[in-house]
């Protein structure tokens, strides 16, 4: 008697078969979205991360604005602690200062807001970028506010000070209106 041969086996092209695609997707955990909508294509881009998250749509103008705002934080900070008398004059038209240690403090604390100015200016992390710019518009906003009450109470107007006064207006609006664009979301493509 001849021996019955068996039926050739059926491979299963799992490639052709979506279900089954999906369901071998779903067991290794990729294909889905994470919790941030993202989706990983595989579990090394889930295990590694996906850099393209942290990347940023820089606005146009942005590195000049942040060279910028480097130069001008650096600029004035070596002015003040090398020349307090002059920074004052330059201001507020009066040759006489009390004391300069107050200036020189002022000084100081604009070089370490220039050097985060400049470490800001060679990194891509978004997160940075917008608090550096956050810093920035809040330092614009305190100094328009302190020389307007210093103004105020000296009730002279000093056309240093006054055009002081409008370079902060336009710099926080500069500095809030970066912090925003570089904090909106990419459009999907």
């Amino acid at each position: 008697m001849a021996a019955k041969q068996p039926p050739p086996l059926m491979k299963k092209h799992s490639q052709t078969d979506l279900v089954s695609r999906l369901k071998t997707r779903k067991i290794l955990g990729v294909g889905g979205e994470d919790d941030d909508g993202e989706v990983h294509r595989s579990k090394i881009s889930q295990v590694l991360g996906n850099e393209i998250k942290f990347a940023v749509r820089e606005p146009l103008g942005l590195r000049v604005w942040q060279l910028v705002s480097a130069v001008m934080f650096s600029g004035v900070a070596i002015m003040a602690l090398a020349f307090p008398d002059q920074l004052y004059d330059a201001v507020f038209n009066e040759e006489s200062v009390s004391s300069k240690t107050p200036i020189r403090l002022y000084g100081g604390a604009l070089l370490s807001i220039s050097l985060i100015m400049w470490n800001a200016l060679y990194t891509a992390e978004k997160v940075i970028i917008r608090w550096t710019l956050l810093t920035e518009a809040c330092y614009f906003a305190v100094q328009f506010l302190v020389t307007t009450v210093s103004l105020v109470e000296s009730s002279r107007i000093a056309t240093g000070a006054m055009l002081l006064l409008v370079s902060r207006v336009l710099f926080v609006l500069i500095s809030v209106y970066y912090y925003y664009q570089v904090g909106r979301r990419p459009k999907k493509v």
